[in-house]
């Protein structure tokens, strides 16, 4: 296959996964993602592959290495870069969101934005590097110490990774509310010290019996609803922070009861995309301690990327994969072990 020359410093990446993330969900329903879209353009930020080609002056990778792609490209020069806090850079591009991204064969990327990994990891979970890094800067900002009581409000793939990194920054205790009961079995599966049913159960009243806590020191709401939103408050004990991590749709407000923060003394926080984290990502998969194979439920060929992003948005997945060579057979997870469609 002929490709067009690289420039200085660009990598040609072949494509082995890309994950369906949420922030595509909105793309895909016109909504923006962390930056503008500006049709046209491949989507597909949370990719995976193997170096195919190098321009000229590509030192930090070579053809053959496998690597996942950070998609974030900040200026360097705006006041929040200058600032120490690039995440917000006014000039944010990203790969797959306002340049080409994953959801193809191949994908060009600058060196930069390319981690190596290990060989041995399938390309499905390399895949999950980047919500991962962003997880791991969520992570950062809800400041989760040692002997931490934790809740994590949604089972979801975000949810479920933040269970992992909120047992490895010392919580003593993970609790995870989650109204499928499948999302629930796999959280116990991933770390999880007790889940909650919300639609069966007072999240808060349940909380407590099962800690004996009046609410959690630290609570990381990842769904992005009111409903979600309303409860990880109501879970949140004095002093608590309550971080809200999940991408919202933009027009989705909360009706916040301001004593409630002045007597509970909350602290309230976002967390944006991945800054400097993405190197931690890939120590972690590297060390394999994250426990992604049960996270990944569905694999599709990118050439049905419509139904991948539907199947992402129903109550049957919990990651969905699109993988351009994918066969008939993928070669992940066992449906026989965990009684899930995997097409």
């Amino acid at each position: 296959m002929e490709f067009a020359p690289l420039e200085a410093g660009e990598v040609l990446v072949r494509v082995a996964a890309c994950g369906i993330c949420g922030t595509d969900v909105h793309i895909f329903h016109g909504d923006k993602g962390s930056a503008e879209v500006v049709p046209p353009v491949v989507l597909g930020h949370e990719l995976s592959g193997v170096v195919e080609q190098v321009g000229p002056d590509v030192d930090m990778v070579s053809v053959s290495d496998h690597v996942v792609v950070d998609p974030n490209i900040y200026c360097g020069i705006c006041r929040p870069c200058q600032m120490g806090k690039k995440q917000l850079c006014e000039h944010l591009s990203a790969i797959g969101v306002t340049r080409n991204g994953g959801f193809a064969e191949y994908c060009v990327v600058p060196q930069a934005q390319c981690f190596k990994v290990d060989r041995e990891i399938p390309f499905e979970q390399a895949a999950m590097a980047e919500p991962l890094a962003c997880c791991i800067h969520g992570i950062d900002r809800a400041g989760i110490r040692p002997g931490s009581a934790v809740c994590v409000v949604g089972g979801g793939a975000i949810g479920l990774m933040m269970v992992q990194l909120a047992k490895l920054a010392g919580a003593a205790s993970v609790v995870l509310s989650e109204p499928i009961e499948f999302r629930r079995r796999v959280a116990l599966e991933v770390g999880a010290d007790a889940v909650i049913n919300p639609v069966e159960e007072n999240l808060a009243e349940r909380y407590m019996e099962i800690t004996g806590l009046a609410g959690a020191d630290v609570v990381i709401e990842c769904v992005g609803n009111t409903t979600a939103v309303r409860q990880a408050f109501e879970a949140a004990g004095r002093g608590a922070m309550v971080l809200l991590f999940s991408v919202p749709k933009p027009d989705t407000f909360h009706q916040l009861s301001l004593d409630e923060v002045y007597h509970k003394e909350l602290n309230i926080a976002g967390s944006l995309i991945d800054p400097d984290t993405f190197l931690r990502a890939v120590a972690l998969l590297n060390e394999g301690r994250i426990k992604l194979a049960p996270i990944i439920t569905h694999a599709f060929p990118t050439a049905r990327l419509k139904e991948a992003i539907l199947m992402q948005m129903s109550d049957e997945s919990i990651k969905v994969v699109a993988m351009p060579e994918l066969a008939d057979v993928w070669c992940g997870l066992q449906e026989e072990e965990r009684n899930r469609v995997l097409v």
